[in-house]
C-alpha cells in the first residue's frame, strides 16, 4: 500500500495522472471532482480551506480524497463554490478506507455537503448521508426538443419579445474573461446586503473567472444584449454529456420581459438538440422547476471524529 498527502496545490500536481484517470474512469464524477478544478480551489482557498489531499494506491485499487482542514474541521475542497463533493476510487474497499483511516488519524470531525445521487451516495453509507435538498434537470431522455419548446411555448414568444426589443443572444466562451467578471460583479451588486450573496466576496468572483479559462471551450456564457451591453446572462459548463447551469443574472430594469428565465430555456433547447442532459445544480427555486422533469437528490455527511476512525478501523480489518 502506498500513501500520499498533498498539502498545496502545487503538491497536488504529483496526483494529476492518476487524479484525471480515476476521474475518466469515474462515470458519476462531474466537473466539480476534475484535478483542475480542485487544484485551482487548493490554491485559491488555502487560508480558508488548507489542502490535505490524500491518495491511496495498491495492486488491488486507488482511492484519492480531496481533503481540506478548516476551522469546524475535515471538508473536500470546493469552498462554497462546489455543487457536488465526493472521493475518487476503484477496486478494493480496502484501498479506500486506507485513505479515510489516514484522514482519521487527524483526530477531527468531517462535514462534506452536495453528495449526488444515490449512486454516489452508496460508498458514504456507512457515514449516515442525510438528504438536504435536490437538483433540478431536463434529462436529454425525457423529452424531445420539440415537445420541450411547445411545453413552453410562452417562452418562445418571449424570445420573439425580446428581439423586437432588440435584445440579441449572443454567446462567449470561458476566455471571455473581463464580460464573465463584470456580470458577476453585477451579480454580486444584484444581491448585495443579503446573506445569501455568494459572489459579494472578490476571491470568489476570480476563482469563477479562472475556472472559466482552464477549459475555455468547455465554458458558455450566454447574453441577451442590448446595444452592446448585456441585460441577462447565463453560465454553463459541458460536462461529459451535461450541460451544468452555474449561473444566471438580469438587469432588473428588464424584469418583466424575464430575460433570465428566457436564457435558461434557450440554452436548455439547444442542449436538448445537441443530445445534452441539463442540470440546474443545487436548489429547487422557482426558475429551475418551472422546466424540470427530474430531480437528483443531494446528502450531505458529518461525522465526528472518533466515530470516522471507529469505521475506518472496523472496514479495515473487515476488508483484511
Amino acid at each position: 500500500m502506498r500513501l500520499h498527502v498533498a498539502r498545496s496545490g502545487t503538491e497536488m500536481d504529483r496526483f494529476r495522472q492518476m487524479w484525471e484517470r480515476l476521474w475518466a474512469a469515474s462515470p458519476g464524477a462531474t466537473l466539480f471532482q476534475s484535478f483542475s478544478w480542485n487544484r485551482l480551489a487548493a490554491c485559491r482557498f488555502a487560508d480558508r480551506e488548507a489542502p490535505f489531499v490524500v491518495a491511496a494506491e495498491s495492486d488491488s485499487g486507488v482511492a484519492l480524497i480531496p481533503a481540506a482542514i478548516t476551522p469546524a474541521g475535515l471538508t473536500l475542497l470546493g469552498e462554497a463554490l462546489f455543487d457536488y463533493r465526493d472521493v475518487l476510487w476503484t477496486g478494493s474497499e480496502r484501498v479506500l478506507w486506507q485513505a479515510w483511516q489516514r484522514l482519521a488519524q487527524l483526530g477531527l470531525p468531517l462535514s462534506v455537503g452536495a453528495i449526488a445521487g444515490t449512486e454516489n451516495r452508496e460508498p458514504w453509507s456507512l457515514f449516515s448521508p442525510v438528504q438536504f435538498v435536490r437538483a433540478p434537470q431536463v434529462p436529454r431522455a425525457a423529452v424531445t426538443p420539440q415537445a420541450f419548446a411547445a411545453q413552453h411555448s410562452r417562452l418562445g414568444r418571449t424570445l420573439r419579445l425580446l428581439a423586437k426589443q432588440g435584445a440579441e443572444l449572443c454567446r462567449y466562451n470561458g476566455a471571455a474573461s473581463d464580460l464573465i467578471a463584470w456580470i458577476y460583479r453585477k451579480k454580486a451588486e444584484q444581491v448585495a446586503g443579503y446573506d445569501a450573496n455568494l459572489f459579494g466576496d472578490s476571491r470568489r468572483r476570480s476563482f469563477v473567472v479562472e475556472a472559466c479559462a482552464l477549459d475555455p471551450s468547455a465554458c458558455e456564457l450566454s447574453t441577451f444584449e442590448v446595444q452592446g451591453l448585456p441585460i441577462a446572462a447565463l453560465l454553463t459548463f459541458r460536462d461529459r454529456r451535461v450541460r451544468r447551469f452555474y449561473t444566471v443574472w438580469f438587469d432588473s430594469r428588464w424584469a418583466r420581459f424575464s430575460p433570465g428565465t428566457a436564457l435558461i430555456y434557450a440554452v436548455t433547447l439547444d442542449a436538448l438538440k445537441a443530445g445534452l442532459d441539463s442540470d440546474y445544480l443545487t436548489g429547487e427555486q422557482p426558475h429551475k422547476m418551472r422546466f424540470a422533469l427530474s430531480f437528483v437528490t443531494l446528502y450531505r455527511v458529518h461525522v465526528e471524529a472518533d466515530r470516522l476512525a471507529g469505521i475506518a478501523e472496523r472496514e479495515l480489518a473487515r476488508a483484511a
